[in-house]
């Protein structure tokens, strides 16, 4: 399972949960509606699978705002990583088979939030500031210090030019007895991902590992992270998951649970039509895409897929 938030710019000021926040999707401070979102990914494809819009504490010290947004009166204000814990459990009561999770670093910073994942036994690779701390001092002055051998070049996973090979360095971290008991069942981790052409960008990540995990799964882990941002480009591209006019919190939620399921249907029919053996395209759509910032989305129609579908 995979988390992150997008932002959907909003020029009104009276739509539900409009607030004034950096928005990703801008590239600046906007009037903007920020969800947070789960992914679902698996071998054969990824979808988004939840959603919750966040109301910053401006919106729920509001009441009256709020009743003119018809939002509910038990709805009160909740961190974004409080809002992923509720997902997370969603999921965990769901059919949904879940072994790990990943995140960016607004919560993967969040020392509540891993414990969160270790106590509900899911294990994680999640992003960090460099200035995050590990068992005292930071990350990145941890991290400096790995000797020469320690770094190798291995790949996050495909991508649109190929293989997406970064210089990683990791280490293991001692078990929490407070957290971990006498027989540790999983490992923690820290890794660190150089750029080969720019040596200076590293990103850092903590990790939760079964035992038997390797470098090289904590590394695919972590590439995963990047589907969810193939599913916000392939949603608001071909399924309008920021299209929309909604004045009241119910109408976004109507909206954005459509368009997720919406997105979802063209996930699993594309995943049915390559099993069945059917060519891709010469050049890729959107689902097999890798690039997160594609210019050009080529589009899926949803009724030819259903038409096709129904007919065999």
């Amino acid at each position: 399972m995979i988390l992150d938030d997008t932002g959907f710019v909003k020029k009104g000021t009276t739509s539900a949960g409009v607030q004034r926040q950096y928005s990703g999707t801008a590239g600046r401070t906007e009037n903007c509606q920020i969800g947070v979102f789960a992914a679902y990914a698996t071998s054969r494809g990824h979808a988004l699978v939840d959603r919750e819009l966040y109301l910053p504490k401006s919106w729920t010290a509001d009441r009256e705002r709020c009743q003119a947004a018809r939002v509910p009166d038990e709805r009160t204000f909740a961190t974004k990583g409080d809002l992923a814990r509720d997902i997370i459990r969603r999921a965990l009561a769901s059919p949904l088979p879940i072994a790990w999770v990943t995140a960016d670093s607004a919560y993967g910073q969040d020392s509540h939030f891993r414990r969160f994942l270790e106590g509900h036994g899911l294990s994680y690779v999640v992003a960090v500031p460099k200035s995050q701390p590990v068992h005292g001092p930071r990350i990145d002055h941890v991290l400096a210090q790995a000797p020469p051998e320690a770094w190798q070049r291995l790949s996050a996973g495909p991508g649109a030019k190929g293989e997406r090979f970064h210089d990683w360095a990791a280490a293991r971290l001692p078990a929490v007895w407070e957290f971990d008991g006498d027989e540790p069942t999983r490992q923690r981790w820290m890794l660190a991902r150089r750029s080969i052409s720019k040596p200076d960008e590293i990103a850092y990540y903590l990790a939760y590992a079964p035992l038997e995990a390797t470098v090289a799964d904590l590394v695919r882990l972590a590439g995963c992270r990047w589907k969810i941002e193939e599913c916000f480009q392939s949603a608001k591209n071909e399924c309008g998951l920021d299209q929309y006019e909604v004045r009241r919190y119910v109408g976004w939620y109507r909206h954005i649970t459509l368009a997720m399921l919406a997105h979802t249907f063209l996930a699993v029919m594309a995943v049915q039509e390559r099993e069945k053996g059917v060519p891709r395209p010469t050049r890729p759509t959107s689902w097999t895409s890798r690039q997160p910032k594609s210019v050009v989305c080529w589009q899926l129609n949803p009724a030819a897929l259903l038409h096709a579908a129904t007919t065999r």
